[in-house]
C-alpha cells in the first residue's frame, strides 16, 4: 500500500490539531516559541504569507501587529478554521510547493513549523523565493534537526538523562511522534534532514541567511534546556 503523504496525513490529524493549538497555553508555541519568532521577523509591510498556516494562530498575531496576511495551507480542515475563527485570517488551500499567488506579491514570507512537514521541501522554499520581491524576507521555524534526530534515553523526569543520536543524522526520514499532553492526543508526521538540507534549499532559491536562532525550552530544570528544540531562521531574498 502506498504511504500516505505528509499533506494527508497531517489533514488525517487536523480537528486532533485545531484542538490542541486552541487549548490555552497548551502548545510551545504560547509558552515561548512564538515570541521568540515574531522577535525575529521584519516589520510589517505590504503583504505577509504565512506558508502552511494551519488553523491560523500565526496568522491571527501577526495580524495584530499590523501585518496583512494571506495564509496557504492544503488541508481543507485546518483553511476553513483559519477563515471561520472570530479573528479569520484570509486563506488560499493550496499545495505550498505551488501556490496559486502571484509572483513577488510578499515583501515577507512565514513558515511556522511547517516545513518539515511538507513532502517536496525544496519546491517549497523556491516557491517562497517567486512569492517574495527583491529583498523581501523568508522566516521559518522547524523542529531542530538534531531533536528530530535523537532521544532523551532513562528516567523521563531525569534532567540529566544522556541524548542520544541513533542511526544517521545525515539521513533523510520520515517519522511521527504520538503525544498525549493534559489529556489531549496529537500525532505530529514529519520528515527528518539535516541542517544543510535547510541550507542548501535556501541556497539554491537566493536566499541568504541573516540570523539563526537555537530555540529550545527556558526552565532550567528541563532536560530540554540542554538540547535544541527548534532552529528559527531570517533569510534575505537576493
Amino acid at each position: 500500500m502506498t504511504p500516505m503523504s505528509l499533506r494527508e496525513a497531517w489533514d488525517s490529524h487536523a480537528e486532533e490539531w485545531i484542538r490542541w493549538v486552541r487549548t490555552p497555553g497548551h502548545d510551545s508555541y504560547d509558552q515561548f516559541h512564538g515570541e521568540r519568532f515574531r522577535d525575529l521577523l521584519p516589520p510589517p509591510g505590504a503583504l505577509t504569507v504565512d506558508v502552511g498556516g494551519g488553523e491560523g494562530r500565526l496568522g491571527r498575531d501577526l495580524q495584530e501587529l499590523g501585518h496583512r496576511v494571506v495564509a496557504l495551507d492544503g488541508s481543507m480542515t485546518l483553511a476553513r478554521a483559519c477563515a471561520t475563527h472570530h479573528r479569520p485570517v484570509p486563506v488560499i488551500v493550496a499545495d505550498v510547493a505551488a501556490a496559486p499567488v502571484r509572483s513577488g506579491c510578499a515583501d515577507l514570507v512565514v513558515a511556522l513549523m511547517s516545513l518539515q512537514d511538507v513532502d517536496d521541501l525544496e519546491s517549497a522554499v523556491s516557491e517562497a523565493a517567486r512569492l517574495l520581491a527583491p529583498s523581501g524576507h523568508f522566516c521559518l521555524a522547524i523542529v531542530h534537526p538534531l531533536n528530530s534526530a535523537g532521544v532523551f534515553e532513562g528516567d523521563r523526569e531525569d534532567p540529566d538523562a544522556p541524548f542520544v543520536v541513533r542511526g544517521s543524522y545525515l539521513s533523510r526520514f520520515r517519522y511521527h511522534e504520538e503525544i498525549e499532553r493534559n489529556g489531549l492526543p496529537m500525532t505530529f508526521h514529519s520528515e527528518h534532514r539535516p541542517l544543510e538540507v535547510y541550507s542548501r534549499a535556501l541556497e539554491a532559491a537566493g536566499f541568504v541567511i541573516e540570523a539563526l536562532r537555537e530555540v529550545t525550552e527556558p526552565a532550567p530544570a528541563d532536560r530540554w534546556s540542554r538540547v535544541p528544540l527548534f532552529l528559527h531562521i531570517r533569510a534575505l531574498r537576493l
